[in-house]
């Protein structure tokens, strides 16, 4: 089977620090590889990967602010389709813009749609729902209007998180400083819990970074800026526990499952795929407000971190989900 890996080109595959879409792709396909799967990674040129690599885009362009993503998009996309007879299966992870060549090529193509990004872009995802085949990362993101072969929940690298038993004496919270991900409430409820929190990740909307998070800064309230595998492990693992306040449906949250995965609970508003990665009571809680979210830290203590990484390794393991994949595309070719 040679399968064709279409990568974004916002970050390097793997990201050296964000780029969740990028960290996925990177663990399909080296998965892929150890079973002795024939796989081209499509992706910047600075890319890591133990298969085949074709960067026609020489870095990422958020990281290169002469790059115009428009203009090498078209490139990196037009690329992948030209050389779409050399595959038995080309897997989409770009988003929409691939499917417009879906009807012009006879290779099949997967779509994992990493999550909607606006009700705008489901006109394209419409038009091609029959002329290839769509995989949710989870059940809560599903459309009504569109057709799916599968869900396939993320895996980890578990080997990558460090599990650790005893409860460590500060709250972290992981992800984009946006609004939609909480900073703020999360801010909120170390304060009413007089506990110490570490933020990290990537500032993603500036001006709430500025008005909602930066005037809290202190000696408890720290901002430890976007960091790398080794510092997260780091992070993650001597943490009481993850606050993940979000507001916004997410398709899944790899954050949540990279703290199970040290071991660490996780407490989280209920929304999105958040009751699908989460058993309540059992690796963390599932709360309404930052009241009940303040509350919950009280019962963290009533959690087995060692329940916590066993969660992961069997429901969110690298493994399990390069398994589901290659599934995905016996099924797609022996149609």
């Amino acid at each position: 089977m040679k399968v064709a890996m279409l990568s974004p080109i916002a970050w390097r595959t793997p990201p050296r620090h964000y780029g969740p879409w990028e960290r996925i792709v990177s663990l399909i396909t080296e998965g892929l590889v150890k079973e002795n799967i024939d796989v081209t990674l499509y992706a910047t040129g600075d890319s890591l990967t133990s298969a085949k690599l074709k960067g026609i885009c020489k870095s990422p362009y958020e990281e290169d602010k002469d790059i115009d993503p428009k203009v090498w998009e078209c490139l990196h996309i037009s690329e992948i389709m030209e050389h779409a007879n050399q595959f038995d299966i080309i897997h989409n992870n770009y988003d929409f813009l691939p499917l417009s060549y879906s009807s012009l090529i006879k290779t099949p193509m997967v779509t994992t749609i990493h999550g909607f990004s606006s009700p705008k872009i489901m006109p394209v995802y419409k038009k091609y729902n029959k002329t290839t085949n769509y995989v949710s990362i989870s059940n809560a993101d599903r459309s009504p209007d569109l057709d799916y072969i599968r869900t396939v929940y993320h895996g980890i690298d578990v080997d990558n998180f460090t599990l650790n038993e005893e409860n460590g004496d500060y709250l972290v919270y992981f992800g984009r400083i946006h609004p939609d991900k909480g900073t703020w409430e999360a801010i909120q409820v170390a304060k009413s819990a007089k506990m110490k929190l570490v933020i990290a990740g990537i500032i993603q909307d500036k001006v709430y970074y500025e008005e909602k998070v930066k005037p809290f800064l202190n000696e408890d309230i720290t901002y430890i800026g976007c960091v790398g595998p080794k510092q997260r492990d780091i992070v993650l693992r001597n943490a009481y526990a993850l606050l993940h306040p979000i507001h916004f449906n997410e398709p899944f949250g790899l954050s949540v499952v990279e703290a199970m995965a040290c071991g660490t609970p996780v407490i989280a508003f209920d929304k999105g795929s958040m009751p699908e990665i989460i058993q309540n009571g059992k690796n963390g809680f599932i709360v309404s407000n930052i009241e009940e979210m303040t509350q919950s830290l009280k019962d963290i203590h009533n959690i087995s971190r060692k329940l916590c990484r066993e969660t992961v390794v069997k429901r969110f393991s690298q493994q399990r989900m390069v398994k589901e994949y290659i599934e995905v595309y016996k099924e797609i070719l022996n149609k």
